[in-house]
């Protein structure tokens, strides 16, 4: 798999990308938030982001997919469905009934602490991480430290959206994970 923004088809990445709404000054005065709820609620749109994932992996044959909490929990089930795999949650710390590891990092705004279950995969099982955005790269960096934790190889990371000016794909792509993004986005 190639390192690139984005490589998605074209047509089928400008169609997702004019779903994206952008909040202005949410959650803080002078930040553009993406919110990709349009493209959820857009079934047509739903439909042709989860196919541009499903094209990007049948072939790759992943052991699993894994989801970075919260928007993560909404594409990873649905694209681990669709390629008949299972879905490992990465989720916020404390939100895990059994026993975990946790790994913390920092945030656009702050820093947090996400946790995975220590038996969530296997060593040596290939693993794509999938979350709705790429911004400081932080939150994507710190479920691949998990997951390589346990042994998995963390095959490629993917988003729907990479803002570009937060440096968060740059810094992925710096640290060897292959990156695959449907669209793009400057400015924040």
């Amino acid at each position: 798999m190639s390192q690139s923004f984005s490589n998605a088809p074209l047509d089928a990445a400008r169609f997702i990308q004019e779903r994206v709404r952008i909040v202005e000054n949410w959650p803080q005065p002078g930040v553009q938030f993406r919110d990709i709820t349009p493209v959820l609620q857009d079934r047509r749109a739903l439909r042709t982001l989860i196919d541009l994932f499903v094209q990007r992996y049948i072939d790759a044959k992943p052991d699993a997919i894994a989801g970075l909490d919260a928007r993560g929990f909404i594409i990873g089930p649905i694209l681990a469905y669709e390629l008949s795999l299972g879905f490992v949650p990465i989720r916020k710390k404390g939100k895990l009934p059994y026993k975990t590891i946790s790994q913390s990092y920092d945030l656009e705004y702050g820093s947090a602490t996400v946790e995975i279950h220590e038996d969530a995969c296997k060593p040596g099982d290939r693993i794509v991480i999938v979350d709705d955005l790429v911004a400081t790269g932080g939150t994507m960096m710190a479920g691949k430290i998990l997951l390589e934790r346990l042994g998995a190889n963390v095959v490629e990371a993917a988003a729907i959206i990479d803002l570009l000016d937060l440096g968060g794909s740059k810094l992925l792509r710096e640290a060897g994970v292959p990156l695959y993004t449907v669209c793009e986005f400057a400015g924040h």
